[in-house]
């Protein structure tokens, strides 16, 4: 980066724009910029300072973090990280950022947290190197109609997806396109262990199949979809006779828990070319040799491609590894997805 990011930290405490501050400013290659304790500050303060990366409180006074982040989604994009408390109602309206168009997350700290704020720096840097688009509209255009069941057989495909930054987005766009009796789906998506559960009732309430928090064994069933907890543990299949989920107590992988290629290496070993990888926006390299391994099992794979990425990392080195078959635009993913997935295939099926 050329010049340091440009942070302007919102938070109504005193004490956590302090201790963002001071994280943030330990890196030589960010520098905050200004402060402010709500909305009415904020908005004065992004005219000013016209900062490359917003950090924002969910609950303040006066206007709350939504509120505000739809006015400077509506009004002038740029790329913001929400601030959370790891509660369910944090999580709940962390979701809700998301879908209005935040670049990425961060929860608040425990008292003692050895590592406070972790991975903020990175997502910080990788924000204001984002090329965010200007039009945030998955909260506000009509949901797109789920694939109709008439129009889809299913048949004895796994897929798995994997995604991080902008895989709140992405996800509902893709999974909005299936039918309720899409193949058995697991997905490993980088967020807070707090978050994942609100995040699959939230999929649940918008989507045709059933979707929910992946549970240890349960059966890989057509028509639902599995979402890994995080934060804890990784999300496997097991048992290639009968299809399950399987949570493992293992170290991080490419600094996450739970892991997509965790989750890729499994599937390609278990279901071989009976599977589909998908690997969405997101920072870093997580998944790619996963998905390499699930091609050269025999899977198909596909990448979203630049141009629709919130951040074009794990994709891009997916691709640059020959592990991506074919790079979609996020908007054809889902409907390749189910095409793929119902096409008969000599030994597939």
């Amino acid at each position: 980066m050329s010049a340091p990011a440009r942070v302007l930290v919102v938070d109504d405490s005193a004490t956590m724009r302090g201790l963002i501050s001071a994280v943030l400013n330990a890196d030589p290659e960010v520098t905050v910029v200004g402060q402010a304790a709500d909305a009415l500050e904020a908005r004065q303060a992004i005219k000013q300072l016209d900062p490359d990366v917003v950090t924002l409180d969910i609950e303040m006074p006066n206007m709350n973090g939504l509120e505000f982040l739809d006015k400077i989604m509506r009004l002038r994009p740029m790329p913001v990280i929400m601030v959370s408390t790891l509660t369910h109602k944090g999580a709940e309206a962390t979701i809700a950022a998301l879908e209005i168009g935040a670049f990425d997350c961060v929860g608040k700290p425990h008292p003692g947290d050895p590592n406070p704020f972790g991975g903020l720096i990175e997502k910080v840097k990788a924000a204001a190197r984002s090329q965010r688009k200007a039009m945030i509209t998955s909260n506000r255009a009509a949901a797109p109609a789920a694939t109709a069941v008439s129009e889809y057989r299913a048949g004895r495909k796994i897929i798995a997806i994997g995604a991080s930054t902008g895989g709140v987005e992405a996800l509902i766009t893709v999974l909005q396109k299936f039918p309720a009796n899409c193949p058995p789906t697991v997905i490993t998506q980088h967020m807070p262990h707090t978050f994942t559960r609100s995040f699959a009732e939230r999929l649940n309430r918008l989507c045709a199949p059933t979707v929910q928090e992946a549970t240890d064994g349960a059966r890989l069933e057509i028509g639902k979809i599995y979402l890994a907890p995080g934060g804890e543990r990784h999300l496997m299949v097991a048992n290639a006779a009968a299809p399950c989920c399987r949570l493992v107590d293992r170290d991080p992988v490419n600094g996450h828990r739970p892991s997509v290629d965790v989750l890729f290496d499994s599937v390609a070993e278990v279901a071989g070319r009976n599977a589909i990888g998908v690997i969405l926006t997101g920072m870093g390299r997580d998944g790619a040799s996963g998905l390499l391994k699930m091609r050269h099992a025999g899977a198909r794979t596909f990448g979203q491609n630049e141009k629709t990425c919130v951040v074009y990392g794990m994709p891009r080195v997916a691709y640059e590894l020959g592990a991506v078959e074919t790079q979609l635009p996020l908007g054809s993913i889902g409907e390749e997805i189910l095409k793929t997935a119902a096409a008969r295939k000599e030994g597939s099926e």
